[in-house]
């Protein structure tokens, strides 16, 4: 019973060294710590915003290292790439700092103009009522009357009334 188990024992090791050595070649060659801390495996190269101190293990030196796809070469044919732009230098908080203010600055002035718009919209729909409502008076052929700076009491004339009335329906050509 002792040979027999010798003989499983010799056979089930020379099965295990190789089982161990292609499992061993298997595991993830790439761990490092993400945003939240958590550890990733992973047989690919991390993220290129991952810090170089939080890579914890890497592919040893004697492989073939292979730069890592960014996201704007990926649909680029290869050879198609201009040297100039694949030497671009990493997006710095700085630049991010300069372009947000950039937006920031763009929107405000959106909702200035926005606002300076809608402020027109009211003011035109207001100017719209009062000319109708001059207009309707004119027409109705009931007496105008305005008062002057010595605060007397003036009627406007029929030809007036016409010229206004005039002015009046040009005014609200704009209207809708």
């Amino acid at each position: 019973m002792l040979k027999n188990y010798l003989k499983f024992s010799k056979n089930s090791i020379s099965l295990l060294i190789p089982i161990l050595f292609f499992t061993s070649s298997v595991q993830a060659q790439y761990v490092w710590l993400d945003e939240k801390g958590s550890k990733q495996f992973s047989d690919v190269p991390p993220p290129a915003n991952t810090p170089a101190q939080k890579i914890l293990k890497m592919p040893s030196r004697s492989a073939t290292k292979t730069a890592p796809v960014t996201e704007e070469l990926k649909d680029t044919p290869a050879g198609t790439m201009d040297p100039a732009s694949a030497l671009k230098k990493p997006v710095t908080t700085a630049s991010k700092n300069e372009d947000f203010n950039k937006r920031k600055l763009e929107q405000e002035e959106k909702n200035k103009k926005a606002i300076v718009d809608q402020q027109a919209s009211v003011d035109k729909t207001k100017n719209c009522a009062r000319a109708r409502s001059y207009q309707h008076s004119l027409e109705s052929g009931e007496r105008i009357a305005s008062i002057d700076k010595n605060g007397e009491k003036n009627f406007i004339s029929d030809a007036r009334r016409d010229q206004d009335l005039i002015d009046t329906k040009k005014a609200l050509s704009d209207c809708k």
